[in-house]
C-alpha cells in the first residue's frame, strides 16, 4: 500500500511537467511565429500613402504616383503587385525616383525594373525617371528610355495634365556640393505648376529653389521607425534617435515638409536595402493628389 501510495504522486508530477513542457513549446512556438508575421508584414507588403496639397496654379485635379528604392531582388515586391496598386489608384503620371537596383546587380535584376517601368508605359501612364546613386548605369538608363519614359536627368519638359500646364525637371545628382544651385539649370516657370524631380533629398537647396512640388526619395524612411510618429531609429544623416536629440531640428526622413511657396515631399519607397528590417515604415506607393 506504501510503495503504491508513494508512486502514485510521482506520476502525476510527470504528467503535469510534461503538460508544463507542452504548453511552454506551444508559447514559444506562437511568438516566433508572430515575430516572423511583424518581420514579414513590415517588409512585404505594400500600402499606399495618400497626400492631398492645394495650389492655385492648379484648375483641375491631378494625381502623381510615386515609386522609388525598388532595390530590385526576386524575392521582394513583385511588379505585378506594384502594378496592382498603380492600377487602382488610377494616376495621371507616374514619378519613378531611382535605385530601382542595388549596385552591381546583374542584368537579371535590373531587367525587373525596366519591365516594371515598361508595364506602365504600356497601360497608358506618363512615366518621368530620374535615376540615384544606384541605377546609373548607361545601358540600364538606355533600356528605361527604349520603354517611352521620359528620362529626366538634368532634363526638363512642360505638359499639360488635365487643363493644367505643368513643368517637370528632374536631377540625377547624388551629391551636391555648397556651391549646388538648381537656378543654373532649371528656371520655373510661372504659368506651370512646377515639379522637380530628385533622388536625394536636400531641403535647403530645393527650398531656395522653390518649385511647387519637389519629389524625392533615398531615405527608405529611416528603415526602422519609432511608434507614435516618434521618428526614425537611425538614420545615416542624423544618427540614432535624431528626432529625441536634435533638439528641435526637423528630421527629413519621410513624408510632406513645407517651404515658402511648395513643398517637399520624401516617399520611403517599396525595397528593402541593405537587408529587411523595416518596421513601422511599410513599403509604400505614394500617391499625391494636387488639388485647386
Amino acid at each position: 500500500m506504501t510503495e503504491e501510495n508513494n508512486a502514485s504522486p510521482s506520476a502525476e508530477s510527470k504528467g503535469k511537467k510534461k503538460k508544463s513542457n507542452k504548453f511552454r513549446r506551444r508559447r514559444i512556438c506562437f511568438v516566433l511565429l508572430m515575430i516572423v508575421f511583424v518581420w514579414w508584414f513590415n517588409n512585404y507588403t505594400l500600402k499606399v500613402t495618400r497626400v492631398t496639397i492645394h495650389s492655385d496654379k492648379i484648375r483641375s485635379s491631378v494625381r502623381i504616383a510615386v515609386i522609388s528604392d525598388l532595390h530590385a531582388t526576386h524575392h521582394g515586391i513583385s511588379n505585378r503587385r506594384i502594378e496592382k496598386k498603380i492600377r487602382k489608384a488610377d494616376p495621371d503620371m507616374v514619378m519613378v525616383l531611382g535605385d530601382m537596383y542595388t549596385s552591381e546587380s546583374p542584368w537579371d535584376r535590373k531587367q525587373i525594373a525596366v519591365d516594371l517601368v515598361n508595364d506602365m508605359v504600356e497601360k497608358g501612364y506618363p512615366v518621368y525617371f530620374v535615376s540615384g546613386e544606384h541605377d546609373h548605369d548607361e545601358d540600364y538608363i538606355d533600356a528605361i528610355a527604349k520603354t517611352g519614359a521620359h528620362v529626366m536627368n538634368y532634363e526638363h519638359e512642360v505638359t499639360e495634365i488635365n487643363g493644367n500646364k505643368i513643368q517637370i525637371m528632374g536631377i540625377d545628382n547624388v551629391y551636391y556640393s555648397e556651391t549646388f544651385d538648381l537656378r543654373n539649370e532649371f528656371s520655373l516657370k510661372p504659368d506651370c505648376f512646377n515639379i522637380l524631380l530628385a533622388h536625394i533629398p536636400n531641403y535647403d537647396k530645393f527650398a531656395d529653389f522653390g518649385a511647387d512640388l519637389t519629389l524625392c526619395a533615398d531615405t527608405h524612411g529611416g528603415m526602422m521607425q519609432l511608434p507614435f510618429d516618434k521618428g526614425p531609429v537611425y538614420s545615416s544623416d542624423y544618427g540614432w534617435f535624431p528626432q529625441f536629440t536634435m533638439e528641435g531640428e526637423t528630421v527629413y526622413d519621410k513624408g510632406l515638409f513645407g517651404y515658402d511657396g511648395g513643398n517637399m515631399f520624401i516617399t520611403s519607397g517599396t525595397g528593402d536595402s541593405p537587408a529587411p528590417v523595416r518596421f513601422n515604415n511599410r513599403p509604400e506607393i505614394a500617391v499625391i493628389d494636387i488639388e485647386p
